[in-house]
């Protein structure tokens, strides 16, 4: 029941390694502490925090980004509850360079002020902590700690402006639907984990796909459970049916919060999906010895998602239509990205996840910077409505430029790094039909054609209620001849998010490469198990196990030999 004198003297000697591959999640604790400590000196109880809470972020930001560039093995640490790999340490990149650029743009719109400056920075570094584990998660019980670590202060946040009743709503909503979700969550994580004997990903993976193989990829218990684990990551996700509450968070809570849970939370939630569903699939390949191996996730598990995916997108194309409030309609552009990424996991390949990981940088500068324009357009015109947005280009020719830009990115049009990154997510999965379809799995290859297909035609729809808002700046009367100007850190705030996107859509090798990296976080682990990747045609005749497989084969696939490398 307790750990032995050994077991204890074993987790001593290993805390040091432990603790440096944690130690941006390590600084970001001393952070709230700090925050919570500044608030005891009275000297500092009245001042303004967002530049401790930049300054911590940008240091937190260093050693992940050093993690990041000098590679190892992928380490699990802390008893094997966390991963320690370039897939993670990517994520953790990302959602520090997102929460940095938040509290910049907090800084930049007044928004928390001096008095409550402290509270709610310490809620987002929680929340920003919460994030980083959960792309670290390496065991059942961690993903969830890491959800709710993630999703209690991000409720505070959505109703943390004083006196607005549309903000208290909105966290009460949030506030019931994630409770709901974590409750279902937990159940499947119990159902599983009490299955198998195991929480950890690894050893779980192992387990299920042996599970699988025996019926076919279509066990009732084992689809059961995943499904209801999967209910958790929707709900982060904001997909169809679980995103009833990203429209009215969105609304009521102030724009700067709802920029960081588009982005920071939303990364998370892909970031922790594609760690899942990557580790089922290498567990697959390493359990079972057969050609077909490959399509047995993504036939049963990948086309689930990536269904949920087809409808999430085209509901939130949709919806957003007849929105006026432009929170309200870039929550719905919220809800439809999250179904682009889905298509691309669904497809569960290396390519795949390489894709969805640009499509998150790019989502990033895009998203953020469109939720910073409107919040400095509600700062000059009290107002989030579309009418305020009217002949901005002659009141605020920076703003009406750069939202244009933002919104032109999201549209995915080239060479904006929107159009890089959902043109790889396209291609990945038109790939993963393709190699489907050579392989004698024409019915998988068929249904990733036609999931291609609703993603390219939902990128036609979604132009509409994009280009009403530019069209809104660029060629309709200003609503009221109120000056609309901002400040030069401002503009030179905003003129660098946009540069980048032009740079990302550009120079797309750089991003292209790291991302790539990151994803053969999971390939590196079944060559290490002595499994080829299946880029391309097999040696192996049909029945034969691969060298240095763990299962014998079983002489059932009767695949033409090509798969994708998963």
């Amino acid at each position: 029941m307790f750990p032995s004198h050994s077991r204890i003297q074993q987790l001593q000697s290993g805390f040091q390694d432990d603790a440096i591959l944690f130690l941006p999640e390590l600084v970001i604790c001393c952070g709230i502490v700090l925050l919570l400590l500044c608030r005891l000196v009275k000297a500092l109880d009245r001042t303004h925090l967002g530049g401790v809470a930049a300054v911590l972020l940008a240091v937190a930001l260093v050693p992940a980004a050093f993690q990041f560039s000098s590679p190892g093995e992928a380490t699990p640490y802390f008893s094997g509850m966390l991963a320690a790999d370039s897939f993670a340490s990517l994520v953790r990149v990302l959602i520090l360079a997102a929460a940095l650029i938040t509290v910049v743009a907090t800084l930049l719109t007044g928004i928390p002020d001096r008095d409550d400056s402290g509270d709610f920075y310490v809620l987002l570094l929680g929340g920003t902590l919460g994030m980083m584990l959960m792309a670290s998660a390496n065991h059942l019980m961690m993903a969830f700690i890491a959800i709710e670590m993630a999703s209690v202060p991000s409720y505070a946040m959505a109703g943390f402006l004083k006196g607005k009743r549309k903000g208290s709503e909105a966290a009460l909503k949030y506030v019931v639907f994630g409770a709901g979700a974590s409750g279902v969550m937990l159940y499947g994580i119990s159902l599983l984990a009490g299955t198998f004997g195991t929480g950890q990903l690894p050893n779980l993976a192992s387990a299920i796909a042996a599970r699988l193989e025996v019926s076919n990829g279509l066990d009732p218990l084992v689809l059961t459970g995943l499904a209801m684990l999967f209910v958790g990551f929707g709900f982060k996700l904001s997909a169809v049916p679980f995103h009833f509450w990203c429209p009215d968070v969105f609304e009521g809570a102030a724009a700067e919060v709802g920029g960081f849970l588009s982005v920071a939370s939303k990364t998370a939630a892909v970031a922790l999906t594609l760690r899942v569903l990557q580790t089922l699939q290498v567990g697959a390949v390493n359990m079972i010895a057969s050609p077909d191996t490959p399509f047995l996730l993504p036939s049963t598990i990948g086309i689930a998602v990536g269904v949920v995916g087809a409808i999430t997108v085209t509901f939130g194309n949709l919806a957003a239509f007849s929105q006026s409030n432009v929170k309200r309609m870039l929550a719905y552009s919220t809800i439809a990205h999250a179904g682009y990424m889905l298509l691309g996991v669904a497809a569960m390949t290396i390519a795949s996840t390489s894709a969805v990981l640009y499509y998150l940088v790019a989502y990033l500068l895009m998203n953020l910077g469109a939720f910073a324009v409107v919040a400095l357009v509600r700062n000059k015109t009290g107002s989030e409505e579309i009418a305020a947005f009217r002949g901005l280009v002659g009141k605020s020719p920076v703003l009406a430029v750069t939202m244009s830009l933002f919104l032109f990115s999201l549209l995915g049009f080239p060479p904006l790094a929107g159009f890089a990154g959902k043109f790889q997510v396209f291609e990945a999965v038109y790939e993963a039909g393709r190699g489907a379809t050579d392989a004698g799995h024409s019915a998988l290859g068929t249904a990733f054609y036609v999931l291609l297909a609703v993603g390219a035609l939902n990128t036609a729809i979604s132009a509409y209620y994009y280009l009403r808002i530019v069209r809104a700046m660029l060629l309709e009367d200003a609503a009221s001849p109120a000056a609309c100007s901002i400040c030069p850190s401002a503009t030179l705030f905003l003129t660098l998010l946009a540069a980048l996107l032009f740079a990302a859509g550009i120079i797309v090798n750089p991003i292209a490469s790291a991302t790539t990296q990151a994803a053969r976080t999971f390939l590196a682990s079944k060559d290490r198990a002595g499994i080829p990747p299946l880029p391309g045609p097999s040696k192996e005749p049909a029945g034969k196990a691969p060298a240095g497989a763990k299962a014998k084969a079983k002489g059932k696939g009767k695949g033409k030999g090509k798969g994708p490398a998963i």
